[in-house]
């Protein structure tokens, strides 16, 4: 009708588009949250800081053992013998260099490519499955870490040593740098399995968060 007039026009924009659109920010299901991004770079950073550490620690139990060997005298009964020992001689010994190499090998390779993504500023673990598949690493190599210095801890008790070619008691006395070696070696091999399981409980917290 001719007669009537139309209301004008009336533009409602609500607080938060009208926010979004001063910002140039948005956030949906294809965009996630400011702060659930910034959680998941602190959970990034925390796994490339644990390889690099697992890393560091997996090679000084390397190389502390793979350098433990001694060679000294001991007096029994007035005569002087000749004793020496290298961490060859057990079995234990080498198992625990051998999985410590292992572990060496998987945080190095983890690294680079946590790293490689961390630059370029993608997620560290891009698909669940991703996060399946280093969980079920770091629980393997946590577990053959523990297996590892248990056994050699054995191995150190020194009354009933399994070191071949070396059946002596209070052994320590005349090679105590080998002992202390095998210790510190011992020491950081626990220490690495505490952090492979540290980097398993980040993979879980992950698992249940995304």
């Amino acid at each position: 009708m001719n007669g009537l007039k139309t209301p004008p026009e009336i533009g409602i924009q609500l607080p938060e588009a009208k926010v979004a659109a001063e910002t140039g920010t948005m956030s949906g299901p294809l965009v996630p949250p400011r702060s659930d991004r910034s959680v998941r770079r602190g959970t990034d950073v925390a796994h490339v800081v644990l390889r690099f550490v697992c890393l560091l620690t997996s090679v000084i139990a390397l190389s502390l053992m793979a350098t433990a060997k001694e060679a000294a005298s001991i007096s029994i009964y007035g005569f002087l013998l000749p004793v020496s020992s290298k961490w060859s001689f057990s079995d234990s010994f080498e198992y625990l260099v051998g999985v410590s190499a292992a572990v060496a090998a998987h945080a190095l390779l983890q690294l680079i490519i946590s790293v490689s993504r961390l630059l370029r500023k993608s997620p560290v673990i891009p698909s669940r499955n991703h996060a399946w598949l280093i969980f079920a690493g770091d629980q393997v190599f946590a577990y053959a870490m523990l297996s590892a210095g248990s056994a050699a801890s054995g191995v150190t008790n020194l009354n009933r040593t399994g070191i071949r070619h070396s059946p002596l008691p209070n052994f320590c006395k005349p090679l105590h740098s080998f002992c202390d070696h095998v210790a510190a070696s011992i020491a950081f091999t626990f220490f690495s399995c505490f952090l492979l399981a540290t980097s398993a409980i980040l993979d879980v917290i992950w698992l249940s968060k995304y």
